[in-house]
């Protein structure tokens, strides 16, 4: 094995970092799991031609290659273990074009959510998807899981903004996958495949995206509290049934409430209460706002709009404090799965019957306009405890039952890979490893992910 670090050392020089922080950086993301031993090394990748060496290298010597943006992935997916190469493009971060007439632009896969607005905003335009976690995360990290976000209700997720990718296959070759134009039904829809598909398929150098044209009027904020969040649920559904379309429309139970206003220093909210908040944006965003705000004092909410834009932001600065404020509450395994927007509460039923039926406390949140949620599981240690993955798997279970899904945005990656045969059926399963193989023959692109022997 030491024979590949010398092989990529004598092609990419200085681009191979072995040093012990950066192998063991490389190890996990914020999923709270961490693959076992180290990587050989990590390959920081500055051109398209550096991760074909790398790519030519591993096929040569039948080497592993785990792609990886900013690590802020919550599913194990770009975590390197022993005997792999981790291959870093999170210094691949370029604009290379904008076409504010034709809504395009192509991007280097490296560039974070947040950097790449402030730029198209020069422009009059911006890219949709919004991860809560756009300050840090990749455009590449979003395409490999396909995110969604607070957004995505009313301007669709990451499959929606892709026009076309560049992929270096296993071997090096390059592919342009997709197109400019803004119809493009030549052949199969490879781009579509790649997106969401986790680095198993080929390593994402650049990507055509599908912008919209700035958002005209103002944006309006408001927030609505419940007694318990089943009653938050029911409500989020009466606006969905409602024909208003917010922008976006976010759930937080109780016990993430607390925890994000304690992190951000906020007055302690109430015991028990569950908070939606909801925007609208556009021309009749005010007029939406009070239709919305009329649905939510029905459902029995507690509603309060804010006074201007700044004060609209620090109420989504709540919402967008989430993670970092389950950090503080110890290990977490925080988990991502879709239901129809009309079972949302149904859901949240399911979640309090099995914190009751394990003795646990799971804290959730939901992107209530599309039906996404994300429960938490908190526990001590760096391993997770068997009750809490049973207790993971009877929320997966519940969800598929409901008509779900295992992941609505954060992909399978390590963590969910046992119950993807569940979901899928073993026919398609079977089938889409035979897919995986048709461009990755020897095995090497992100091994052991997604597909579980």
């Amino acid at each position: 094995m030491t024979d590949v670090v010398a092989l990529l050392r004598a092609e990419l020089g200085e681009r191979v970092d072995t040093s012990a922080s950066a192998l063991e950086a490389a190890r996990s993301d914020k999923s709270g799991h961490a693959a076992a031993g180290l990587p050989l090394a990590v390959v920081n990748a500055g051109s398209v031609a550096d991760v074909q060496a790398v790519m030519r290298i591993a096929t040569a010597t039948r080497t592993p290659v785990v792609p990886r943006g900013a690590g802020t992935g919550l599913a194990g997916g770009a975590n390197t273990g022993g005997g792999e190469i981790s291959l870093s493009l999170r210094g691949m971060d370029r604009i290379l074009e904008v076409r504010p007439d034709d809504l395009l632009a192509v991007v280097e896969p490296g560039i974070l959510n947040a950097d790449l607005n402030a730029q198209l905003a020069e422009h009059g335009a911006w890219w949709a998807p919004d991860p809560a976690s756009r300050a840090i995360s990749t455009v590449g990290g979003n395409i490999a899981t396909g995110a969604g976000g607070l957004l995505c209700a009313k301007y669709g997720v990451v499959r929606d903004a892709v026009l076309g990718v560049d992929l270096v296959l296993a071997d090096g070759r390059l592919l342009h996958l997709g197109h400019r134009s803004v119809k493009g039904v030549t052949g199969l829809d490879l781009t579509s495949l790649v997106i969401g598909s986790e680095g198993t398929l080929g390593v994402v150098v650049g990507a055509t995206l599908k912008l919209r044209r700035a958002v005209e009027g103002a944006r309006v904020t408001l927030t609505a509290l419940f007694d318990g969040v089943r009653a938050a649920a029911v409500a989020s559904a009466a606006v969905t049934a409602s024909g208003v379309q917010p922008a976006i429309m976010e759930l937080m139970d109780a016990t993430s409430l607390a925890a994000a206003h304690r992190l951000l220093g906020l007055s302690a909210p109430a015991p028990g209460v569950a908070q939606l908040t909801v925007q609208t944006d556009g021309p009749v965003a005010a007029d939406e706002a009070r239709a919305i705000a009329d649905v939510l004092r029905a459902a029995g909410g507690t509603v309060a709009i804010a006074r201007d834009a700044a004060e609209g932001e620090q109420l989504l600065a709540v919402r967008r404090a989430m993670h970092p404020a389950m950090e503080t509450l110890g290990t977490t395994l925080i988990e991502d799965v879709s239901v129809p927007r009309s079972a949302l509460p149904d859901m949240f039923d399911e979640i309090a019957r099995i914190e009751e039926r394990f003795g646990l406390v799971i804290p959730a949140v939901a992107h209530a306009g599309d039906g996404n949620l994300h429960p938490n599981f908190v526990f001590e240690g760096p391993e997770v405890p068997a009750v809490v993955w049973e207790a993971a798997e009877e929320l997966f279970r519940a969800a598929l039952r409901l008509g779900g899904t295992l992941t609505g945005e954060h992909g399978i990656g390590v963590l969910k890979r046992r119950w993807l045969a569940d979901e899928l059926g073993d026919d398609q399963w079977a089938l889409q490893r035979q897919i995986a193989r048709v461009f990755d023959p020897l095995g090497i692109l992100n091994p052991g992910k997604v597909f579980a022997d």
